[in-house]
């Protein structure tokens, strides 16, 4: 895979130590553990705000996790699109379906350590229904879903639990949906 902001030599150790800091000045706490597997989807939810992806990225820092995360091709266009690729952002066109799923599955197929961030609600505006591109990856590649979260109503942000899928969309989701009933987004009207 390419380097990113997580893989950058000298860079990378700077920009965890800063991070950090600057978290800590806000009152922010970055919960979860270094972890050993680096093979899983990760997903963060509320998605409520620009601000998540700063939050998500200092606990994702802190935890020495090697992350790459799925974004609305506009995000990539000049002149910041080098810049979205190096913080690990991958382009998806969302006005059609080009079989993301699949594509992501094969990359977890031809990779050994693979960690794809995706926000289950695939926006940051209020949903009923959160999208199931996820749980598909993580199922049909075989491997576990780690809970990322931001919590603002507590001031953290943080990874929890691995889930691993059954195949029973359903329950599965229902039992997902159930870990993140408690938390509050930076917007409180979009979660």
């Amino acid at each position: 895979m390419r380097m990113t902001v997580f893989s950058t030599p000298i860079l990378t150790p700077l920009l965890r130590l800063i991070s950090i800091v600057l978290f800590k000045l806000i009152g922010w706490k970055a919960r979860g553990k270094e972890l050993e597997q680096q093979r899983f989807v990760l997903i963060g939810a509320p998605h409520t705000s620009n601000w998540d992806f700063p939050l998500m990225l200092v606990v994702i820092l802190k935890l020495r996790l090697q992350v790459f995360w799925l974004g609305k091709r506009t995000l990539f266009q000049f002149p910041v699109g080098w810049l979205m690729k190096w913080l690990g952002g991958i382009p998806i066109d969302r006005s059609s379906s080009h079989n993301v799923v699949n594509e992501i599955v094969r990359q977890y197929r031809e990779n050994e350590e693979l960690i794809v961030l995706i926000p289950p609600e695939g926006t940051r505006s209020k949903v009923e229904q959160w999208k199931s591109g996820f749980y598909h990856i993580a199922n049909i590649a075989e491997v576990p879903i780690l809970l990322g979260y931001v919590d603002a109503a507590n001031k953290e942000a943080g990874i929890a639990d691995f889930f691993s899928p059954t195949g029973d969309l359903q329950k599965d989701m229902q039992q997902i949906r159930g870990f993140y009933a408690d938390k509050k987004g930076l917007n409180v009207e979009n979660s």
